[in-house]
């Protein structure tokens, strides 16, 4: 069975939005490395609209030697959303055709390396209540960023995790991996 894994950056506050709005004095080697770990074995990606809207824009025309960029541009991605239609012009993009969790259901199902969630709040919620998510890897920087969207809300119901992993890097970040508790 496939594993679905999904990484945020994170405000100690807990805003998720727009993080190169405020991680930028903190993005350290330690960070780097997390990713590159968290990256490795993934060959399918999971956008929502305004991901796929922000990144397709950029990652394309990226510069070549950019880590990220030789990862995301050739990888699969697969699209969640009402409004867009394909086919969609970013390499190896496509919409996802019918309901988000029955796709993610069958992927985990078939064949092939990891699925990851990059970006895309809604998605890692959708996932995460839905029980699809494997493990949840946040990247808390050491600001506070006061405004923005947060993973969680009031009214979600009290979900509980158990550690994975946690390190702290040069820098202050603290990276802490959770998978769902099952008990």
């Amino acid at each position: 069975m496939r594993k679905v894994t999904a990484g945020l950056f994170q405000s100690v506050d807990g805003v998720v939005e727009s993080p190169h709005l405020w991680q930028f004095d903190a993005f350290d080697d330690g960070v780097g490395a997390a990713m590159d770990a968290v990256l490795q074995g993934v060959d399918t990606v999971l956008l929502g609209r305004t991901s796929y809207d922000e990144w397709s824009g950029y990652w394309p025309s990226a510069a070549n030697d950019d880590e990220f960029g030789a990862f995301i541009n050739p990888v699969r991605k697969l699209v969640a959303s009402r409004t867009l239609r394909g086919p969609l012009a970013w390499e190896n993009a496509e919409v996802i055709d019918g309901d988000l969790l029955d796709v993610v259901r069958a992927l985990k199902a078939g064949d092939g390396g990891e699925i990851a969630v990059c970006g895309s709040i809604s998605i890692v919620r959708q996932l995460l209540f839905a029980g699809l998510l494997d493990t949840l890897t946040l990247i808390v920087h050491p600001v506070v960023a006061g405004a923005g969207k947060r993973l969680f809300e009031p009214s979600d119901p009290t979900t509980r995790f158990r550690l994975v992993e946690s390190q702290i890097t040069p820098s202050g970040n603290a990276i802490v991996t959770y998978a769902l508790r099952q008990d």
